[in-house]
């Protein structure tokens, strides 16, 4: 009986684990709110509380993507593997 090739893939990849703590990072960073309970320093007035929680949201955006081509980049090892299995 032939076995499926793909379990020449390890279901937990290094490009996987990467991409769980990329999408991590902002979470943590929001609900730990200690971090950024305060109101110095302010910037043009506004205070760290919310000029901190606003540069969340590009950087939660590149977090993002970086998660996004690592699980891509994962997806297409698997389809190589799967594929060159197959031959």
């Amino acid at each position: 009986m032939a076995e499926p090739s793909d379990r020449s893939v390890p279901a937990v990849t290094p490009e996987r684990v990467l991409a769980g703590l990329a999408l991590l990072v902002p979470i943590v960073a929001m609900l730990w709110v200690s971090s950024y309970d305060k109101t110095d320093p302010a910037v043009s007035g506004v205070p760290f509380f919310y000029w901190y929680q606003l540069l969340w949201v590009p950087v939660s955006a590149v977090f993002t993507v970086a998660a996004y081509l690592l699980i891509n980049r994962d997806e297409k090892a698997r389809k190589a593997a799967r594929d060159g299995g197959a031959r």
